[in-house]
């Protein structure tokens, strides 16, 4: 009898803590006789949570907030960018500051604008090239690249500014797009290079970077998403248009993260060369993807991926 009632259901209520190998959530400890119940809140590696879920049983008490069985919730970070008014004024609560001298506070560090940013990936090119100088555009890409600039300029986006790798081919690719964008100022950013950013799950077995190269890399393009993923900064006072022509891993990588997916999961979409991501910051911190890869606006038999 006394084990009956010093029994307790467990049931586990999950979700990803910020795509960074995580799971965090509650366990809700219930005694029956007491009807009483009690959260306590854990953190476990993301592998043993998923296998927590990798069970056929239909019959699962897993329930999220949103009603859907199975399906892990998870909160928008509404500070991702760490720019969110909010986290910048005192609170009137600490008493450094009243509730009317806070809401101006407030107002004074509110952005009113959105960010566009329009990654492209650079054209085909000339994957037996030893050195990056020999990794050049290859007729196809030229003509990808130059349909991509077509596009970018019919769309009539006062478009700020251009930055490129300083890769070959995405310098390349800037050159040509350029040609349709004559008015648009032009940077190099060796942030934005090809690389490794984070290890993919699932993995895959024709792709295996080293440690070292997944630890130098994905700093950097982690350093590149922080530099140019934000909400506008409180004096820019209309939208503004940036284009990133940069590479398939970076974008895909940068997909991950402004829309707070888990970050190993950019190996799951693959995009064409010349393709359009388009990206809106709202002034909120929320973040939309207007298009992902588009390559509409290149010809069938001018399509590549690799």
């Amino acid at each position: 009898m006394a084990g009956r009632q010093g029994a307790k259901a467990v049931k586990f209520v999950v979700g990803i803590a910020g795509g960074i190998g995580l799971f965090s959530g509650a366990v809700i400890v219930s005694h029956p006789r007491e009807n009483q119940h009690r959260e306590r809140y854990f953190t476990m590696p993301t592998a043993f949570a998923a296998s927590l879920f990798s069970s056929s049983d239909k019959t699962s008490n897993y329930v999220n907030r949103n009603g859907v069985n199975n399906i892990p919730f998870v909160a928008w970070d509404y500070n991702w960018d760490r720019r969110e008014p909010e986290s910048l004024v005192h609170s009137e609560t600490d008493g450094r500051i009243t509730q009317e001298d806070r809401n101006e506070a407030l107002k004074k560090v509110k952005p009113t604008a959105t960010r566009h940013l329009f990654l492209i990936r650079h054209g085909h090119y000339f994957l037996d090239g030893v050195e990056d100088s020999q990794r050049k555009l290859t007729e196809k890409g030229c003509l990808q690249a130059d349909f991509t600039g077509q596009r970018l300029a019919e769309l009539t986006f006062p478009f700020t500014v251009m930055y490129n790798s300083t890769m070959t081919r995405a310098r390349e690719t800037a050159d040509i797009i350029a040609k349709h964008l004559p008015e648009v100022p032009r940077e190099e950013c060796s942030m934005l290079r090809e690389g490794a950013p984070i290890r993919p799950e699932p993995p895959v077995g024709h792709w295996k970077p080293d440690v070292k190269q997944f630890y130098e890399d994905g700093a950097r393009i982690e350093a590149a998403f922080r530099k140019y993923f934000h909400r506008a900064d409180v004096d820019q006072e209309s939208d503004s248009y940036d284009i990133l022509v940069c590479h398939a891993n970076v974008i895909r990588y940068f997909v991950c993260r402004a829309m707070q997916f888990p970050p190993e999961a950019w190996l799951r979409m693959s995009l064409h060369h010349g393709s359009i991501t388009w990206m809106s910051i709202r002034p909120s911190g929320r973040v939309s993807l207007r298009a992902l890869g588009d390559a509409g606006h290149i010809p069938p038999d001018k399509l590549s991926v690799s």
